[in-house]
């Protein structure tokens, strides 16, 4: 048993066993863990032109150039301006060197593509999907990737699902935590959390556009408080609406140490007992807490240390948010100060990761 140990596994739940040190990648050299970081976004450049056609203009998209970087735009949402290294793999591998990481998988970000119609959303996933496998191919040992879905269309998410599960390098699904305002327990949904499911695909849940409205906007609230509540409300929808019962194998990765989510099992449990809305449930909430897990992008490690004593340190990874300013250029440095043995390090910086996403 570890210093910090597993936590008590629910009823119901098989227990995953800590998975040992990993092996040395990356940068080379003497026998460590490789350091996995799951939390990486991506702006390949076909993603970005196809914004900037005519195509991606008609449906009120862009990409805006100027001195500080690029602007994404869509959907009324504008991103940047952001640096070149979000799209650039050279220095960003210069970055990852840096901050002792070997290994990042990468994902798109705000704005999505579920503001698309269906048909130029499955376009620009396409872009998206194929550029991330080859990032892969071209550097196989640094960088895999998540898929993106048009999920405003059930059937072409279906489609470009199996087709990107073919491709190279490709370990996840990336998926917001409500789709153009569609929560996660929608019924229209369900096929697609089951073909993930079946295809043995980890699932990595993100903010897009968050909750709370004009309340959120100063202050940059809309993210320092909307981001881990939409974690939140996107894990309850997944729990109350079933989807983890229907989907007893799926596994789930939340940003932002869980958000809000960690903390508040307790009053969900109590929900559970007391409301009629939620006593539809087989088990209380608190039992699906080890269906997630929870990356260390905390910003405080005494949370962090409460954290993965709660759900237990084989559901934790390291997640840097690259390269945003919310998040950690150095990843490895929140971990140092857990208090963690060798073999318990070596799980969180790479070690769950692995296990999670096959790699």
């Amino acid at each position: 048993m570890t210093a910090f140990g597993c936590g008590c596994c629910p009823p119901g739940f098989p227990h995953r066993r800590a998975v040992p040190r990993a092996a040395g990648g990356g940068g080379g050299g003497a026998a460590r863990p490789r350091v996995i970081d799951p939390h990486a976004h991506y702006f390949p450049q076909e993603f970005l032109d196809l914004l900037a056609s005519p195509d991606g203009r008609a449906e009120g998209a862009d990409c805006l150039r100027g001195p500080e970087g690029f602007t994404v735009v869509a959907g009324g949402m504008r991103n940047g301006p952001l640096p070149a290294r979000f799209t650039d793999l050279a220095p960003r591998i210069a970055e990852m060197d840096a901050a002792g990481v070997d290994v990042q998988v990468l994902s798109l970000t705000t704005p999505m593509v579920y503001w698309a119609s269906p048909a130029f959303g499955e376009r620009l996933s396409r872009a998206y999907n194929d550029a991330a496998s080859a990032a892969h191919q071209q550097y196989p040992d640094r960088f895999f990737g998540f898929i993106t879905l048009p999920l405003q269309d059930t059937d072409r998410s279906l489609r470009e699902l199996e087709r990107a599960r073919a491709l190279p390098g490709m370990r996840g699904v990336y998926m917001g935590t409500h789709i153009a305002g569609t929560d996660l327990s929608a019924p229209r949904l369900m096929p697609v959390f089951e073909a993930i499911e079946a295809a043995g695909l980890n699932l990595f849940l993100h903010p897009c556009q968050t909750l709370g409205g004009p309340r959120l906007a100063p202050y940059y609230l809309s993210n320092l408080l909307g981001n881990p509540f939409e974690s939140a409300v996107a894990a309850a929808h997944l729990i109350f609406g079933g989807v983890l019962d229907r989907c007893p194998r799926l596994e789930v990765h939340l940003v932002h140490a869980g958000g809000a989510l960690p903390v508040l099992f307790g009053r969900l449990d109590h929900g559970h007992r007391v409301r009629k809305e939620a006593r539809h449930l087989p088990r209380p909430p608190s039992a699906y807490k080890r269906r997630f897990a929870y990356d260390t992008l905390s910003h405080s490690a005494e949370i962090m240390r409460w954290v993965a004593r709660f759900v237990g340190l084989d559901r934790v990874t390291i997640g840097s948010d690259y390269c945003f300013d919310m998040g950690l250029e150095r990843p490895l440095e929140i971990v140092e100060e857990l208090g963690l043995t060798p073999e318990e390090r070596a799980q969180v910086v790479g070690g769950n990761a692995a296990r999670l996403l096959g790699l």
